[in-house]
């Protein structure tokens, strides 16, 4: 049988002309876990999306992609903008880091990974030690019902279902302490900063909460319990009091059976499910039902030979590679046919509309001549989700083309004030305020896609500002796009429109 290890060095081997495809820029040019070539700093900043294949995407690769194992040094474009440009705010988006299956193969062996943290088991963090410390002063923060009761910290010695692992810790340690370099510069918070300047929020799963922990112990200048109010979000999709919207489970209902179609005329893909049934000794729909898939990303990810059964075979990289195939032409014919991103339209709404009014307090704040408040406005926001939120949001701002959400994705909002005009210019020119105008950028795990997304794909052409209005994004989330499902507003599409 051949390692999981073993086999992922001979996809690479046979890898090397790949088109380019990796987000990821190291300091020097290096061969990466997906199979494209980082670049050095400096080059061209719109590799957003991947280069049109010749050849079909591999599989396999993507899945390593997907892992996101933290073993390279990754350099991202947050904080990046014209000189003299203040920045305001910073609203995130993170899925949770690496964590346990969800759900497992029949007659197999569980992955044996221990969901404890130490610093003397890879992969490790130079902070992880202080923040394992750190975390059994958690009493002292402020924390929503029901978050009070989950735990700070993963802690099985054999993981339990869905529980965050150490690799997915480091992950978002990682991704905080990036950030923290990105901003530093920027004077965003201060080694003094004040609650009200944070927002942190998260689901009630111990994965989401633990990721959001370790991301902030990475970012903040200086971790206070006394200062941090940890909010709870009921709903994945963040929708808060507007989750009532029958049009969206209608075209979530729609999606789903569209999905179910495509699966079962894939012949290749039903082939695959008889032999592997086959191999373990189980029925077909047995399997089916387990979604191996999400089990065997968890052997790939934490470079495990893949199940065996007693006196029986063992499941085979090959037959994980249908499913993912079949995984890829499903993303592919979800943008086709449009259905998602109706449904994620109306899905990301609420937490789109929320991000846009914080924004626009934020720069009516930063206005010369108004008084900033005592305590500060709040200019950092934390939502730390899932891949039913962050997939939904991605397609709600016509990122169609962008990869699925990989373990600890993140989704950057940054608001920036251009400089004033200086005397001698005329005070109001095109698109350029007497006091600055407010800008937008939208970043996907370190790449600046906001001239990809459905509100600024036109502004590019004009060149008069190498950023996109804010304004812009404003009237997408308030009318713009509710045109997709033929409406004005959100009540009315979810309402009016509901069928």
């Amino acid at each position: 049988m051949v390692s999981a290890a073993a086999a992922r060095l001979f996809l690479l081997l046979i890898s090397v002309n790949l088109i380019p495809t990796t987000p990821i820029v190291e300091e020097q040019p290096f061969k990466a876990i997906d199979g494209g070539f980082g670049v050095a700093l400096g080059k061209s900043r719109k590799r957003v999306f991947p280069v049109l294949h010749i050849q079909e995407p591999n599989p396999i690769l993507e899945a390593y992609g997907y892992c996101n194992t933290p073993n390279h040094t990754e350099q991202a474009w947050e904080g990046h903008s014209p000189a003299d440009y203040k920045l305001l705010s910073v609203h995130v988006m993170i899925r949770h880091g690496d964590r346990y299956p969800l759900y497992f193969i029949p007659k197999t062996r569980r992955p044996s990974i221990d969901c404890t943290l130490s610093g003397s088991r890879k992969p490790t963090h130079p902070l992880l030690k202080s923040f394992i410390s750190h975390m059994s002063q958690g009493g002292q923060g402020h924390w929503e019902a029901p978050l009070s009761s989950v735990p700070r910290l993963p802690n099985h010695s054999v993981c339990e279902t869905g529980e965050l692992t150490q690799t997915g810790v480091v992950q978002h340690l990682r991704n905080g302490q990036l950030l923290q370099q990105a901003y530093k510069h920027h004077n965003l918070l201060s080694p003094d900063w004040a609650p009200r300047q944070l927002w942190v929020e998260t689901t009630g799963k111990g994965r989401t909460l633990q990721s959001g922990l370790a991301f902030l112990y990475g970012f903040l200048p200086n971790f206070d319990w006394s200062k941090l109010t940890v909010r709870h979000q009921w709903s994945t999709l963040y929708c808060g009091s507007a989750c009532d919207c029958p049009a969206r489970n209608r075209y979530l209902d729609e999606e789903q059976r569209r999905q179910y179609r495509l699966r079962v005329a894939d012949t290749e893909l039903e082939r695959n499910y008889v032999d592997m049934a086959q191999t373990l000794g189980v029925p077909t729909r047995q399997l089916r039902a387990a979604n191996p898939v999400d089990s065997l990303l968890c052997h790939l990810c934490h470079d495990l030979s893949f199940p065996c059964v007693p006196a029986g075979g063992c499941l085979t990289m090959a037959q994980f590679a249908v499913i993912r195939r079949q995984q890829l032409d499903d993303e592919a014919d979800r943008r086709r046919v449009g259905l998602y991103h109706k449904y994620a339209i109306l899905a990301m709404y609420p937490y789109l509309n929320r991000t846009a009014s914080k924004m626009e307090r934020v720069a009516k704040s930063s206005e010369a001549g108004r008084r900033p408040r005592a305590a500060g406005e709040e200019v950092f926001t934390l939502s730390s989700a899932h891949d039913v939120t962050v997939a939904p949001l991605l397609s709600a701002l016509g990122l169609e083309e962008a990869r699925f959400p990989r373990f600890a994705a993140r989704v950057v909002f940054e608001l920036w004030r251009s400089p004033p005009t200086t005397q001698g210019q005329p005070k109001k020119k095109a698109g350029i305020a007497k006091h600055g105008e407010v800008f937008i950028r939208v970043l996907y795990n370190g790449e600046d896609v906001t001239f990809h997304t459905t509100f600024c794909r036109s502004h590019e052409r004009r060149a008069g500002q190498p950023l996109c209005p804010l304004m812009n994004f404003l009237s997408f989330v308030r009318r713009d796009m509710f045109s997709i499902v033929n409406a004005t507003s959100y009540q009315d599409a979810c309402f009016t429109h509901s069928g």
